[in-house]
């Protein structure tokens, strides 16, 4: 059993609808986040699933210095703030350092800490500190109940609004294997869990200057999250992927959507009726 948690008035976790944390990896432009976002809403709406609108508006973590990161926080925050605005979805974005936590947070539903910083005390205590929603990414380099210590360090203030993302684990070079054991550990720890397909199936710098990726195996693998049991489903989403700035090998097209979400909306439905 998770603990149940509100995010701009939805209730998620224990008996309450699967969530969908979704959107481009990146701010790219506004008309790419704007499109993606409204056609999002449509078919989320359509399966019953509450959205939460995740795009990053830097990514500070990047294999190549010439890497694409996105605008900066300043105004990638008012791109994202135009998003819920215009389409009433939650957004989300990730912090990287304590300092970005109070700008992040005025304008964010949710925070996320990403997966390499996991481990930040100082930034996980920041953002706790804001009463907010929190996500935090399960590092790829850690076992499924070392994330017990890293919800102790945020309850620890006293804000319960977390929640923690599965993206993989490092297997060797270059590669991430999912043990879905790990989702059914997490999930014991009282927490909402979400699977993060997209970046489980990234190949870290498997492409020199460059992350790699095998979408092929979305559908398996989500197909596997569902019927082991999470409480939402982390996909970033480009309408064009081999064509996006960052991720693309890895990200799901739009136009799959509509599929993805009634195959995993008909297993949940069998599966936890």
């Amino acid at each position: 059993m998770t603990r149940e948690i509100t995010i701009a008035g939805m209730k998620l976790g224990w008996n309450n609808p699967l969530f969908i944390v979704a959107g481009p990896c990146v701010i790219e432009n506004e008309d790419i986040v704007f499109s993606t976002a409204e056609r999002l809403k449509e078919i989320c709406k359509g399966f019953a699933l509450p959205l939460l609108f995740k795009s990053s508006y830097d990514k500070a973590n990047r294999t190549s210095l010439s890497s694409f990161r996105g605008p900066g926080i300043e105004k990638g925050l008012r791109v994202l703030s135009d998003v819920r605005s215009r389409f009433g979805i939650p957004v989300i974005s990730d912090v990287h350092s304590v300092e970005e936590v109070k700008s992040a947070s005025e304008v964010l539903d949710v925070l996320q800490i990403p997966a390499f910083l996991c481990r930040q005390t100082d930034l996980i205590i920041a953002a706790s500190k804001t009463g907010k929603p929190v996500n935090i990414k399960k590092g790829q380099f850690l076992a499924p109940w070392d994330i017990k210590n890293i919800i102790e360090k945020f309850i620890s203030t006293g804000n319960h609004n977390l929640f923690i993302t599965e993206r993989g684990t490092s297997f060797g070079y270059n590669n991430l294997v999912v043990d879905f054991r790990g989702l059914f550990i997490m999930r014991s720890f009282g927490y909402p869990v979400i699977f993060d397909v997209t970046h489980s199936l990234q190949l870290p710098g498997g492409q020199g200057s460059c992350s790699g990726g095998q979408r092929e195996f979305t559908e398996p693998l989500i197909r596997a999250a569902v019927v082991v049991g999470v409480d939402g489903l982390f996909m970033e989403v480009h309408p064009e992927p081999d064509k996006a700035l960052c991720d693309g090998p890895n990200m799901i097209p739009l136009e799959s959507m509509p599929h993805l979400l009634k195959t995993i909306k008909n297993i949940h439905n069998v599966i936890f009726p």
